[in-house]
Order: structure tokens, then sequence, then C-alpha cells
């Protein structure tokens, strides 16, 4: 059961939401305190049970939180679909912040962003369209630089000004503006890495380990970082359908490939 709160804890509380973009305070419910954000679509509890109980209000963000602390397995508060317990309050703010990362992304919040800011752009010539073209690329970078915390899928690198958001489904190749600007369809990654799965030269499997192809000379394998071992970091679940599209579609796997991708 959470634990009634001091006005101690309920400042600490208080603090964890508001300095991870949590900024406005609702009403509380019992032990827990409630809040939402003006910037994405959830809303959080916060409850102080151990380190912190942390519940929130979008099941695809509770999954994409993956094992970040420990399930929470008493009632929730009413509009909480799910929560974590966390050992210390710095966790707790690790996690909030997380979830305000992938609650501005997910399902499909990059979407309902690029829709609001060309509603009024005209579409008729090339050039207007490039420009719509290039009002999602930006949107689907920040979204991803969010999803992947700023660090690049597979190495971990922390360096966003160098890090390319590579479309898994290429820009030109996706039917709808749905798939265009799901956060699932990308990956976050170095230059190096981008260019090479962009050209076909690497995948990953629906494991996250990432396949080199058989064309790959080997001196090219220790260049790239690619000892075997190399993998996206993370749940990649709802990733799996777009990366079987560039394994049949993209992926160099014959010895003589004829198959050429465009970097979006």
């Amino acid at each position: 059961m959470p634990c009634p709160l001091s006005s101690v804890i309920a400042s600490l509380l208080e603090k964890a939401a508001l300095d991870n973009g949590f900024n406005r305070e609702l009403p509380s419910l019992g032990e827990w305190l409630a809040f939402a954000s003006t910037q994405c679509p959830l809303s959080i509890w916060l409850a102080m049970t151990v380190g912190g109980a942390f519940a929130l209000s979008q099941h695809n963000v509770v999954i994409a939180l993956g094992t970040i602390g420990a399930p929470f397995v008493e009632t929730l508060p009413a509009g909480a679909v799910g929560a974590r317990v966390v050992p210390d309050i710095p966790t707790l703010h690790h996690l909030i912040r997380r979830a305000f990362q992938l609650s501005k992304t997910l399902p499909d919040e990059l979407l309902h962003i690029f829709a609001a800011r060309t509603a009024t752009l005209p579409r008729t010539t090339e050039a207007e369209r490039l420009v719509i073209q290039r009002v999602g690329q930006d949107i689907f970078r920040q979204g991803l630089l969010d999803y992947w915390e700023g660090r690049c899928a597979i190495t971990g690198m922390a360096v966003p000004e160098l890090l390319r958001a590579s479309h898994i489904k290429p820009w030109a190749a996706c039917e709808t503006d749905a798939e265009r600007l799901d956060v699932y369809n990308g990956l976050l990654l170095a230059p190096h890495l981008d260019a090479a799965f962009n050209q076909g030269f690497i995948s990953v499997g629906d494991d996250g380990k990432v396949i080199p192809a058989r064309t790959l000379p080997p001196d090219a394998h220790e260049v790239l970082g690619l000892d075997g071992h190399a993998s996206v970091r993370g749940s990649i679940h709802a990733h799996r359908p777009y990366l079987r599209w560039h394994r049949e579609r993209v992926f160099r796997l014959e010895a003589d490939p004829t198959q050429t991708h465009q970097s979006t």
C-alpha cells in the first residue's frame, strides 16, 4: 500500500513530476498525487512505497517502459492503466522522464503534430510538397531523439548533432503519413551505421541483433564496429514489421545485389 505522504515526501514527488515535464497538478486521489503535462497527453500518479510508485494513463507507454522499475501489483488509482515501483527517488526521476519522452511520440503524437503544422500549407507544386516533407522529417527526427533518448540505437553514442534519423521503411515507400511518422519506423543511428543500413549492408533481426550482409567485406565489419555482438538497445517488438520490410526489400542478401536504396 502507498504510505501516507508527509510534506517532505510530497515535495519530493512534486519536484520529480515538475522537473520531468509534468507541470499541471491535478486533484489527488488518496495517497496518490496526480499530474499532467502541457507538452504530452500522459497523466501520472505518484505515491510513496519503498522508493516510489508511479502510475500512468497510457497503455502503450507502460509497454514501452520495458523493465524499468518493478510491476506494481496493488490497486491502481482511477484512470491509470499500469504502474511501476522504483527503489529510490533518482530512479523515479528517470522513469518519469522516460515516460514523458515516450508519450510525446506514442502512439501517433508525431502524426498529430505534423497535421497541425501542415494544415494550412499548400501542396499543389512539387516544391510545396517538398516543404511538407521537410516539416515531417524534422518532426520525425525530434521524435526519434526523444524515443532513443538522444543516443544511437546501436552504439549508444550520445552526440545528437551527429546522429541521423533513419527511416526503416523510407518516406517515399510509405503509403500513409501515419507510417512515415510512426516512431517505430525509425532508428536513431551514428552516421556510418545510418549509411550502411540505408544501403542494405546491415539490417536488424527480430531479436534486435545487427545482421551484416554477406557482401560486406570483413575489414568493413571492424570499421563499423560489427563484432558479432552489435544489437539495438532495448525492446524492438513494435519495430519488427518495419524491420522485416527492410530485410525483405533493402538488405543485400545476394552475392551480386542489384538493389539500391536512397536515404531519407
